[in-house]
């Protein structure tokens, strides 16, 4: 019945969801409702060739979204979405709003996009450069030319998509590429150079329609703090400090990042993950009996920072910045890397990495 109500007109269609939607019983199953009602070619684009195209925010609302064979094409799904699927695009230059679950990239090349999902994962494509945020490990499976770098992107309504699709903006491994077919003596992906400016790969939107949605690529305002990841370091000494859930936490989190990159240190890596009592002593060590009664409250969000002099200034901001807040923070530079190790070994193997 839902595949044939589809093709109806669109004013019957919206007729048949008021009549339903009035019946005795219907806000018991609104969400039935509105998947019978669903129309499929609201939620997918196909065959279309030199268009901007888009949804606003608030028009795809956690749905699947399908997009195929397009060429040089822009498009934008400014909103959250359960699962979206690229199949046999050419030249397009793509923006998908945070995915609950996976986005798949099949048989595309030549494509620029900037993506934040759950999964990630590419077969037979070839030449794409990608800023991500993907909270598992992503795959590129028989795909050469591929080249990656960090999410960057904002718009008013950005975070509350993130917290609709479930995603955290701390968890992001855009840099941990799985190649699930490695060809001995090749490279099939490389890191977009650290420089990279995501609306000269992903241009902001023109039509009357998506423009008015205040759109910023500016690093500085990107939703994803930007990390270094893979990237080399420049210097041998980090820092770990830790945020425990409260009011405050991602402000908090927000603002040492703030004070840290400001002074030239550089953001290496983030996390948010849960944690045990036993978790504690094992990441915290003899500080740990100080922290495992706040672990109760929620997850816990981990900054890790590089640079010459990062324990010592990370530790003098949190003593002036965040004076009646609990962290834990490297307490010197020969114990900052085994903390570093002992908290994201423990992250990984609790995230499955």
């Amino acid at each position: 019945m839902g595949p044939q109500l589809s093709h109806l007109p669109r004013h019957i269609l919206d007729f048949f969801k008021l009549v339903i939607s009035s019946l005795p019983g219907a806000l018991n199953c609104r969400e039935e409702i509105e998947v019978f009602m669903i129309d499929p070619k609201d939620y997918m684009f196909s065959g279309l060739k030199d268009e901007t195209v888009g949804r606003l925010p608030g028009k795809v609302a956690g749905q699947q979204f399908v997009i195929q064979d397009c060429e040089n094409c822009n498009i934008y799904i400014l909103d959250h979405s359960a699962t979206i699927t690229i199949d046999d695009c050419t030249s397009c230059r793509i923006f998908l709003g945070p995915v609950k679950g996976s986005v798949f990239f099949r048989d595309c090349k030549d494509c620029k996009c900037v993506v934040a999902c759950q999964q990630f994962r590419t077969r037979d494509c070839r030449k794409m450069e990608v800023f991500l945020c993907c909270a598992t490990q992503p795959i590129i499976e028989s795909s050469t030319g591929m080249k990656f770098g960090c999410f960057q992107y904002y718009y008013p309504e950005l975070a509350l998509q993130f917290k609709d699709a479930g995603l955290s903006i701390f968890n992001n491994t855009w840099s941990n590429i799985h190649d699930f077919t490695p060809v001995s003596g090749e490279n099939n992906w490389s890191l977009l150079p650290d420089h990279a400016i995501t609306h000269e790969y992903v241009p902001l939107p023109t039509s009357e329609e998506l423009k008015g949605v205040r759109i910023s690529t500016d690093a500085a305002k990107s939703i994803i703090p930007i990390t270094r990841g893979k990237r080399q370091k420049g210097s041998d000494e980090s820092c770990l400090a830790v945020f425990f859930a409260g009011d405050y936490t991602t402000a908090n989190a927000r603002k040492l990042i703030d004070e840290m990159t400001g002074k030239g240190f550089l953001l290496i890596q983030t996390k948010e993950v849960a944690m045990k009592a036993e978790d504690a002593q094992r990441v915290f060590q003899q500080e740990a009996s100080d922290f495992v009664p706040l672990l109760e409250k929620g997850p816990v969000v981990a900054l890790e920072f590089g640079g010459d002099g990062a324990v010592e200034t990370c530790r003098g901001v949190i003593t002036d910045v965040f004076s009646g807040t609990k962290v834990f923070v490297s307490e010197n530079k020969a114990s900052a890397s085994q903390d570093v190790d002992n908290f994201y070994n423990f992250a990984d193997m609790q995230m499955g990495m």
